[in-house]
């Protein structure tokens, strides 16, 4: 009896291990779920701008020589904002532009902040454009560019002022010299009438805007455009690819009344661990080094920061481009936090050129469900003004919105003339139910067909088509004779959901310069993504 009650205790006690072991287990593997910070993965992780793509090989071969595992995630600016404001874990950020970093909810996490280069926003324009309006061999102020925009001389693509640092900083340029470059600019000077009319005629001239600095550049190497507000490195590499194919280089304007500047900072993000932050260190000397400042310029960024440099390598910045680096460019002076998060809102709802966007959704029978569902989610939040302006992606009573229900016919065609007021929208979106096959050609030609009449010199159109399946009918073919009959400029920007075809919607987004969104993890997401580019 005593060795079956031995036994018993034996047993019990082995069963309490057991499970001691997999509580702890479980504790363990839900703090690596829960945290899911670099210490888990042994990695330093860098969130990045987009732009710094093109030093990934030079970084990611130091950290390998000195034994860092690192991992490099790339966002546009607000999306970079959003994420670490989320609490996501990152070790360090490399971000466009030092004023992004203000905006951070927990700001006091950032530290050992540094300029890594120097890049100024301007104005590129094709070299006989600008010969033409008188803009070559002299001093050019923003108010000499805003006479040529009102004179319907001049047009220009630049990236969105309120996703982008390239769109924002280029903004906030225009509106401090327009406003005779106060000392401080303030939220009063935001509500000036005189200045307000200015900046509107200024963005008449919009042709095409882009959600991101990377696609601008595609887009402008890929269509006819005459001039372009980016970079100073993404003009130097566009007139590279141009005079590869032996077509006219852009010309540099920087105007002398101030240039929007970005000066990407480095810094650490401290998450109370040492060995990481010797690792970031390692990382912020090398960049800074004289071996990693040169490798810096051959990209065409400039890391002479009192802005004079007469010894520079001239094959990459070539005076023929208009690019002069022994003359000082007066940098514009960025306003305080709150003053540029009112001055996007205002720039989203009053200023910014007005759009018709035609949405072509999906409501064939394999959307019904859970697809449905998801499209009626990602609709409500892109049409309502309260959800849609946390992330200054919303439409203006300026705006026109047209939605163009389908399956393998046109299932309707709704339409508001005031982008703030889409309640019927939604309703009507809410309401119909999927059903059929899947003809994506005709939703696009039903699409052209509502824009091809709108008058392009006050409204930036778009179209915005969301598909789950391969189309069962109608041909790239049918739409291309649709498209080149129009004559006009109207990207389809294309989201994949499902099963959809890549192929099919690659085809569309050559046929318009356009650009295709993966919507299979996050429906949403594609959506918030795909605003900023109309």
């Amino acid at each position: 009896m005593k060795n079956n009650k031995g036994a018993i205790i034996a047993v019990i006690i082995f069963i309490l291990f057991i499970i001691a072991v997999g509580i702890n287990a479980e504790n363990e593997i839900g703090n690596i779920i829960n945290n899911n910070t670099s210490d888990d993965t042994g990695k330093f992780r860098i969130i990045s701008s987009s732009e710094n793509k093109d030093l990934e090989s030079l970084i990611k071969k130091y950290a390998r020589d000195n034994n860092i595992n690192l991992d490099i995630e790339y966002a546009g600016t607000i999306d970079i904002m959003d994420r670490l404001n989320s609490g996501e874990k990152f070790d360090a950020v490399w971000t466009s532009n030092s004023i992004w970093l203000y905006m951070l909810n927990n700001s006091s996490k950032v530290k050992n902040s540094k300029s890594t280069s120097i890049n100024p926003v301007v104005f590129g324009i094709k070299k006989s454009k600008a010969n033409e309006l008188g803009f070559i061999g002299k001093d050019i102020y923003t108010k000499d560019i805003l006479s040529a925009i009102k004179s319907k001389k001049l047009k220009f693509s630049m990236s969105s002022a309120t996703q982008t640092n390239t769109g924002a900083t280029a903004y906030l340029g225009f509106v401090s010299t327009l406003a005779g470059n106060p000392e401080i600019l303030k939220e009063e000077d935001l509500k000036n009438s005189s200045l307000k009319e200015k900046l509107k005629e200024l963005f008449t001239g919009v042709t095409r805007s882009s959600g991101s600095e990377e696609f601008l550049e595609e887009m402008f190497l890929n269509g006819d455009y005459e001039a372009v507000v980016t970079y100073e490195t993404s003009i130097i590499n566009i007139n590279k690819k141009l005079e590869e194919q032996g077509k006219e280089p852009l010309y540099i304007i920087y105007a002398k009344d101030g240039v929007s500047i970005s000066d990407s900072p480095f810094a650490y993000i401290d998450n109370s661990n040492d060995t990481k932050l010797e690792q970031f260190t390692k990382l912020q000397s090398y960049i800074l080094s004289n071996e990693g400042q040169q490798e810096l310029v051959k990209t065409g960024r400039r890391v002479w920061y009192g802005g004079i440099n007469n010894n520079a390598d001239k094959t990459v910045f070539n005076p023929n481009w208009g690019i002069d680096t022994t003359k000082y460019l007066v940098p514009v002076k960025y306003p305080s936090t709150s003053v540029i998060k009112t001055a996007l809102g205002i720039y989203q709802t009053e200023l910014r050129k007005p759009i018709h966007a035609v949405f072509c959704l999906d409501y064939s029978g394999s959307m019904y469900g859970e697809g449905n569902e998801q499209l009626v989610k990602a609709m409500e939040y892109i049409l309502d003004e309260k959800q849609a302006s946390k992330n200054l992606l919303q439409f203006s009573e300026k705006d026109k919105i047209s939605v163009v229900p389908f399956s393998g016919e046109i299932l309707a065609k709704w339409h508001t003339d005031n982008g703030t007021d889409t309640s019927k929208l939604i309703t009507a979106i809410k309401n119909l139910d999927p059903t059929g096959q899947t003809n994506i050609y005709l939703a696009s030609q039903t699409a052209l067909n509502i824009l091809k009449n709108e008058d392009t010199n006050k409204y930036n159109t778009s179209i915005i088509l969301m598909t789950d399946g391969a189309s069962n009918s109608g041909t790239l073919q049918q739409l291309k004779s649709t498209y080149t009959s129009i004559k006009k400029d109207i990207p389809i920007y294309s989201i994949m959901f499902g099963d959809a075809s890549s192929y099919q919607l690659d085809g569309i987004a050559r046929l318009t310069n356009a650009k295709v969104f993966d919507g299979r993890t996050n429906l949403l997401e594609a959506f918030k993504q795909v605003r900023g580019y109309n």
